[in-house]
């Protein structure tokens, strides 16, 4: 993992055109702990120069998106569109050593030379018609056309990396053409704009998705013209849908913070996405400080890697089982709210310790939780399946076993349950179901006393007494 840098730096450049996804969240966790586990920087910067679908409603998706996962940033948040005045310098330098030049062919103009290329059956390449070079006259600039700027990208050679997840890599030169690295408007591309930031930020290892290895070879050139030192790179395979598809923003994939507003929780999100492509022997989970202690860049994979929604809800399930209580009773509190449920910490937190171990999410809790506050709606079904005619003087029974209770407590619930079994000479799930399905509004639940005490007690008896 050697480098051409004295300090360990990293990034993560997310376009601010819709959420963070899943896979953009996966490559900043993996960016982040390299630099973490390396004593580095890890850096935040915001590839705006989408001008038109670029939106501050995304930044701010993004940052909460960051803080939410628990990846803190040395620097940042970094905006491209306040340094456009840095990338025209450096296209101005480029010009000036002849290694960029205008180019005034319109879009007719290439459009027409790609049909001529198809038709010869050659690979569609811009044929530098605009290139100056030694003994070539150039046609005078037409009139009202504003040109591009593209980068002269040497015609002969390769390009060679030896890439992080990947191994070496070598692209001949011949396969890729003189690239635009500044529109009409001024504006620098992506491939351009993210070597000038990359090479002045100081960053020394890019982890990124593999979709940019066929970008890699313009920029190796770019920054070789500018005589800046190369990071290492590092692309890794692309997240599979359930349904074995490529994750993306345009195939609607879930963003990291609809996620967080679906209860799942940060810490589950950051060692599931961390499986996702990389491993530490058969550890399955472990916290954020036990990846950074691991995290050296080796162990990638090589191969896509599958998106397990099952697997998500396992691995959330042991946090929710074993996060403190008042915490997740919070979580709980905000989910209710959600649902336009008032609750407070107080009443929720003696509740989350009997349902948390049979919950995946918060939402799952909060859908145990809300019986209490809110109205239930017993399905029909269940009432006509357990509440029967033969049932009806048992309930009643132990309505008004319940009703001269002073204390209200698990055993005094225990004991009014078992004299009402006794005396009309129930089993156990005859009498609780019905009573669960009335109170509750569901006909399992963990054990009937301790969910009955957490009720007020008056809550019980109308429901009790309304079947």
């Amino acid at each position: 993992m050697t480098s051409n840098f004295d300090k360990v730096r990293t990034r993560i450049a997310p376009s601010p055109t819709g959420f963070l996804h899943l896979g953009t969240a996966r490559t900043a966790l993996y960016s982040w702990a390299y630099a973490r586990h390396h004593g580095g920087e890890f850096v935040l910067r915001i590839e705006d120069t989408d001008v038109a679908r670029s939106t501050q409603d995304s930044v701010d998706q993004i940052i909460a998106a960051m803080d939410w996962l628990g990846l803190d940033y040395d620097e940042g948040p970094i905006y491209q569109m306040q340094r456009l005045d840095r990338y025209q310098a450096v296209i101005d330098q480029l010009i000036a050593a002849g290694r960029a030049y205008r180019c005034y062919a319109t879009p007719e103009d290439l459009d027409a030379m790609r049909e001529a290329q198809r038709a010869r059956g050659e690979k569609t390449l811009y044929d530098r018609r605009w290139r100056p070079e030694p003994g070539k006259t150039l046609p005078p600039p037409p009139e009202g056309v504003k040109p591009v700027i593209r980068f002269a990208n040497p015609v002969d050679g390769g390009v060679s990396w030896d890439d992080l997840v990947k191994g070496p890599i070598t692209i001949n030169n011949r396969e890729i053409d003189d690239l635009v690295i500044a529109r009409q408007d001024g504006v620098p591309t992506y491939n351009f704009a993210v070597v000038v930031d990359d090479w002045e930020m100081r960053i020394s290892h890019v982890f990124r998705g593999d979709e940019h290895v066929n970008n890699t070879p313009w920029q190796i050139n770019i920054f070789n013209a500018l005589g800046a030192p190369l990071p290492r790179f590092g692309h890794l395979p692309i997240i599979l849908g359930d349904d074995g598809l490529k994750l993306s923003k345009r195939r609607g994939a879930v963003s990291v913070m609809d996620y967080a507003a679906r209860g799942y929780l940060p810490e589950a999100m950051l060692n599931y996405l961390a499986r996702l492509g990389w491993s530490h022997g058969d550890d399955e989970l472990f916290s954020a400080a036990q990846m950074v202690s691991w995290f050296d860049g080796s162990h990638l994979s090589k191969s896509p890697a599958q998106w397990d929604p099952a697997k998500l809800d396992w691995v959330n399930g042991h946090y929710v089982k074993h996060i403190d209580e008042a915490r997740l009773a919070g979580l709980a509190v905000a989910q209710l709210a959600g649902r336009g449920i008032d609750a407070t910490l107080e009443q929720v937190q003696p509740k989350v310790g009997l349902f948390k171990d049979r919950c995946a999410t918060v939402a799952a809790l909060a859908d145990w939780l809300a019986m209490y506050f809110a109205p239930i709606a017993p399905s029909a079904d269940d009432l006509a399946t357990h509440l029967t005619d033969a049932v009806r003087p048992a309930v009643a029974a132990l309505a008004q076993r319940l009703a001269a209770l002073a204390d209200w407590n698990k055993a005094a619930i225990q004991q009014a349950l078992k004299d009402t079994l006794a005396a009309t000479g129930l089993k156990m799930p005859q009498l609780a179901v019905p009573v669960r399905v009335i109170v509750c509004g569901r006909a399992q639940t963990p054990s009937l006393d301790a969910v009955l005490e957490q009720f007020d007690q008056k809550k019980v008896l109308e429901r009790l007494q309304a079947a």
